[in-house]
């Protein structure tokens, strides 16, 4: 077990993680509520009305209109706001707030957002899939998480990321090392306990969506894998121009001369 406190990868795209931010305060606002104003009763409403219900999704049961909060399809996004606990909440939004910034500046905020949404629906679907009959209402932004860092470990596998291992000793490591141990343990305890109280399926789901989404949605010139992007090597033998020359199309160059008016660069 590990949890992650900080990258030592800086933005290159963008000023600041907007999207990123955003999808933390929109999760922590929904367990103020849920958690700290609402009563037990409303917030167990509130759990089934937000929530993945795949019987319900799959049309083996029907929700009782007075739970009905929004319309069945938009729960394959909306369970990924809904939180039981604060250590539920706390663990998920500190996986986001360490990688989703450099997931976010390597797609920008447009496409980080869908990627997220995206990631989020692949979980609610593989979850779905496995327990189609099931009436247990799927919460948590897990899934989304999960495909946030299956697109970060194709990104960036060689940088830097202080984890703290076993709850005591920070250390730090190559990302590749603790998060494909994790991903790994996400494929093995699905095998394991397909239904249990945590939803692997939906993790699975959404490290899934993430790596493949990560490879299309990248802005253009981003590399995987910590590649440096390589020129050309017409580009980069291309000669420049000497500054001390004019080039004078049609004409041989020749030096430039004390009245000449160096050229403007915009």
């Amino acid at each position: 077990m590990f949890i992650p406190l900080h990258d030592a990868n800086t933005l290159k795209y963008i000023k600041l993680q907007w999207v990123t931010l955003t999808l933390i305060v929109a999760n922590v606002a929904v367990w103020l509520f849920t958690g700290v104003v609402a009563s037990e009763t409303v917030s167990q409403a509130t759990f089934v009305g937000l929530g993945y219900i795949p019987a319900v999704a799959f049309h083996h049961a029907t929700l009782e209109p007075a739970l009905v909060l929004v319309p069945e399809p938009l729960t394959y996004v909306t369970y990924a706001f809904v939180h039981s606990s604060f250590w539920h909440l706390a663990s998920n939004m500190l996986f986001l707030w360490v990688f989703g910034d450099n997931v976010e500046d390597a797609m920008g905020h447009v496409r980080f957002l869908l990627f997220y949404v995206l990631c989020a629906v692949s979980g609610a679907l593989f979850h779905g899939f496995i327990g189609e009959t099931s009436e247990s209402p799927l919460i948590g932004a897990s899934g989304a998480i999960s495909g946030v860092i299956a697109a970060y470990v194709i990104l960036h596998p060689r940088v830097r990321v202080w984890v703290l291992v076993f709850m005591r000793v920070p250390i730090p490591l190559p990302a590749f090392v603790p998060l494909v141990i994790w991903i790994g343990q996400q494929f093995v305890m699905l095998a394991i306990e397909p239904d249990g109280n945590v939803s692997w399926g939906a993790h699975v789901g959404g490290i899934v969506a993430g790596a493949l989404l990560v490879v299309v949605m990248r802005r253009r010139g981003v590399p995987l894998f910590d590649r440096q992007v390589v020129m050309p090597r017409a580009v980069h033998d291309r000669q420049k121009p000497n500054p001390t020359m004019i080039f004078v199309p049609g004409q041989p160059p020749r030096p430039r001369l004390p009245w000449d008016k160096p050229p403007t660069e915009y």
